[in-house]
């Protein structure tokens, strides 16, 4: 399953602030995407992602095997408690973009093909140890605040490793949403300033049902025979 928030000009009371609608997609076991729900997402907290997670679940999702979201407030404990059994992967790209703001510009080429470098790698073994050389040569270029930031947060950006290698690149970022997402900003920017939440909610859900008619809910994204046969000879292994 894949999360993500998208966010809105609208004016509340004659000031504008921007509707945060939370998006949540899926691969299906018949190897699908789907749309699985949009709902408006008030506050960046914990509660509001808990009660998104809670209504998707009281509306029948469920076996859902990886979680990938931005670490953003309260994302990480929705997932928990909402559905604990599902692994969580931070979405790869959001993680560089969340280091490059202390990286000086003469150095931004240099760094991005350093952090790429980590998921590049054929194992988590090999990303953590690629990670901690990213770390060493970073301080080295005094950036200790960029390797400290790595050496915090890579861990959560390997989960995806745990997976089936033909998957890796579907699952490690929020890409196949992201994209999404910027249909439906370029579609509603013709509007403007919504006048509430609800109807910026109403006119992404109208392209949201769109979409999910279309080639991009009846092609297939992913073979799910390759999650079958690892969890089989895990079982065995067991």
């Amino acid at each position: 399953m894949y999360v993500d928030g998208i966010y809105l000009p609208r004016n509340r009371g004659g000031e504008y602030e921007n509707a945060a609608i939370l998006v949540a997609i899926a691969v299906n076991e018949d190897v699908y995407r789907e749309v699985l729900g949009a709902a408006e997402g008030m506050k960046e907290d914990s509660s509001s992602r808990v009660s998104f997670f809670q209504w998707l679940r009281s509306r029948g999702l469920d076996g859902v095997t990886i979680i990938i979201v931005d670490k953003c407030l309260g994302m990480l404990e929705a997932v928990g408690e909402v559905y604990p059994d599902a692994k969580y992967q931070r979405c790869t790209i959001h993680f560089y973009r969340n280091v490059f703001p202390v990286i000086p510009r003469s150095k931004m080429k240099t760094v991005a093909r350093m952090l790429k470098a980590i998921h590049a790698q054929e194992s988590k073994a090999a990303c953590r140890k690629k990670a901690k050389e990213v770390a060493d040569m970073l301080r080295a270029m005094r950036l200790p605040e960029v390797a400290k930031s790595i050496e915090d947060g890579v861990e959560e950006t390997l989960t995806y490793t745990d997976f089936p290698s033909e998957h890796w690149t579907r699952i490690r970022t929020n890409n196949v949403l992201e994209r999404l997402n910027r249909e439906i900003r370029r579609r509603t920017r013709v509007v403007g300033c919504f006048p509430d939440g609800n109807s910026a909610l109403m006119l992404v859900c109208a392209h949201l049902r769109h979409v999910a008619g279309t080639q991009w809910g009846n092609k297939k994204y992913m073979n799910m025979k390759h999650l079958e046969t690892m969890e089989e000879s895990a079982a065995i292994a067991c």
